[in-house]
């Protein structure tokens, strides 16, 4: 029996945007927001994301490296933008850009950009089909095409592992 192909869905349906204040909890002796805390908010953004685009939860398969540009300061806003930029049969990587943004100088920079993979998966526990992705935009063509080669080196990588 095959299935009925699943309708595609634009990128402008996973958008998604996080926005928290980083609080005295949320920093390290630097007064600075802890690495691991940034991590934990990509992660929610990007599933926030994948689950929007697949209607279906989702888990984190991968997360590629995180390169920390600026810090995060204390009484700051930490803000994340995360987008499906490509759906392939089971799966989908999400692109997470992360700023700080200082709203009493109006200051925004850019922290960090994260790619994550997401698995959707079905009511009975097993991967499941998720909708192509409709774009429409060149940057999203750009991030559509970018996604196709990480894809290809991270099953390369994993490959590797593999032997």
């Amino acid at each position: 029996m095959t299935e009925k192909p699943l309708p595609g869905r634009p990128v402008s349906a996973s958008r998604t945007e996080m926005i928290e204040l980083v609080l005295p909890q949320d920093a390290n002796l630097l007064g600075n927001i802890l690495g691991g805390r940034v991590m934990h908010l990509i992660d929610i953004a990007g599933a926030i994301a994948a689950h929007r685009h697949c209607h279906l939860p989702v888990v984190t398969a991968s997360v590629d490296h995180l390169d920390f540009l600026n810090p995060v300061r204390l009484g700051e806003l930490i803000v994340l933008e995360a987008q499906v930029n490509r759906a392939f049969r089971t799966s989908v990587e999400v692109g997470v850009e992360v700023y700080s943004e200082n709203f009493v100088k109006r200051d925004r920079k850019h922290t960090t950009t994260a790619f994550l993979t997401f698995v959707a998966i079905a009511p009975e526990g097993h991967p499941s089909p998720v909708p192509p992705l409709i774009v429409k935009t060149p940057e999203e063509r750009h991030r559509y095409r970018e996604a196709g080669e990480r894809r290809k080196a991270r099953l390369a990588a994993r490959a590797k592992l593999e032997k």
